[in-house]
C-alpha cells in the first residue's frame, strides 16, 4: 500500500523533523561549553545528550512551563553544574544567559528540504503540527515554514491567545500562506511529548474538524522517543525521518518501534508520495 492510499492527515513534529533544533541548540550552547574545562572538549553528541537529559526531566516535571522558559531553565541548570565543577565556591548568576538561550528558537534553521517537501505534501494531505513549543517562539518558525521573509507579515503567523476550548486552523487566517491545516503546541495541550495527552487531543480535533479517524492519520517525525514510539503505542501509523547525524530523541530507545516507512529526509518522503511509491 502506498502512503497516499490510506492516509488523509499528517501530524508533524517540528523541531528535529522540519527545523534543525540540534544545530540551533549546539550553536547557542557554544559560548557556555567553551568556558569550562569539563565541557570544552565535549563532542557535539556529548553536549546535546547532556542538554536533552536536563530538558526531558524538566518537561516531565513542569509540563505547564512555556518552552522558551523551559529552555532557559535547562540552560541555567547545565551552567550551574559546569560552574560548580570548575569552582565549588562560585556564585555566578546565569539567568540572563538562560533567557537569551530560551529566546534563540527563532534563529534555529529550517532543514533545506523542508519547505519544498511541505508544498508537495499539502497537495495530498491535511498537514498538522504537534510541537513541544510555545506560541511566541513558534511564530517565527511558522513564518519560515510558510515561506515568509518579510518581518512585517509575522503577526499573521502568530498563534492566537490560548483557549482550552479552541484551536487554530491557520489556513482560515486571511492572506496566510501556511501549509498547515491545524497547529497545536505544548502551550495548547498542557503536555510535552512523549506524554500522550497532546496526541490524543490532536486526534480528537482532527476527527472533529476534518472527519478523519485515527486510521487515516500518519505521524511523521525524527524523534523515536518523543513521537514515533508514543504514537505507535496509541496505534497511530508512523513514518520515521531518520535525519543523518542526529542524536537527540534516539538515545533511550533499545527496541525501535515499528514504523511504516523510513526516509532520511522529508524531501525523500515527498518524492515517494509524488510518484505514489
Amino acid at each position: 500500500m502506498s502512503l497516499t492510499d490510506q492516509f488523509k492527515v499528517i501530524i508533524f513534529d517540528c523541531y528535529g523533523t522540519l527545523a534543525d533544533w540540534e544545530r540551533g541548540i549546539y550553536v547557542a550552547l557554544q559560548p557556555l561549553l567553551a568556558r569550562f574545562p569539563s565541557s570544552a572538549s565535549w563532542t557535539r553528541k556529548e553536549a546535546l545528550l547532556a542538554f536533552t537529559e536536563i530538558e526531558k526531566d524538566l518537561q516531565a516535571k513542569e509540563p505547564s512551563l512555556l518552552y522558551r522558559d523551559l529552555l532557559a531553565k535547562a540552560y541555567e541548570a547545565m551552567a550551574n553544574t559546569l560552574s560548580a565543577q570548575a569552582d565549588p565556591t562560585s556564585t555566578a548568576d546565569f539567568s540572563a544567559e538562560g533567557r537569551a538561550f530560551g529566546d534563540s528558537i527563532p534563529a534555529w534553521p529550517i532543514f533545506p528540504d523542508t519547505c519544498d517537501a511541505l508544498r508537495v505534501l499539502e497537495k495530498h494531505y491535511k498537514l498538522v503540527i504537534l510541537s513541544n513549543v510555545d506560541h511566541a517562539s513558534f511564530a517565527h518558525t511558522h513564518a519560515k515554514l510558510s515561506g515568509v521573509t518579510d518581518s512585517a507579515e509575522l503577526p499573521t503567523y502568530t498563534l492566537p491567545v490560548p483557549n482550552p476550548n479552541a484551536h487554530w486552523l491557520p489556513q482560515t487566517t486571511p492572506n496566510s500562506r501556511s501549509p498547515f491545516s491545524l497547529i497545536l503546541t505544548a502551550q495548547d495541550t498542557g503536555a510535552y511529548k512523549p506524554d500522550p495527552q497532546g496526541m490524543l487531543a490532536a486526534l480528537q480535533i482532527i476527527e472533529k474538524e476534518f472527519g478523519v479517524g485515527k486510521d487515516g492519520v500518519l505521524v511523521v517525525a525524527q524523534s523515536l522517543f518523543h513521537d514515533i514510539e508514543p504514537s505507535s503505542k496509541l496505534g497511530v501509523s508512523t513514518v520515521w525521518i531518520d535525519r543523518q547525524g542526529a542524536c537527540m530523541g534516539l538515545e533511550t530507545i533499545n527496541e525501535p518501534p515499528k514504523w511504516l516507512r523510513r526516509f532520511e529526509t522529508l524531501g525523500e518522503m515527498a518524492a515517494a508520495v509524488e510518484t505514489n511509491a
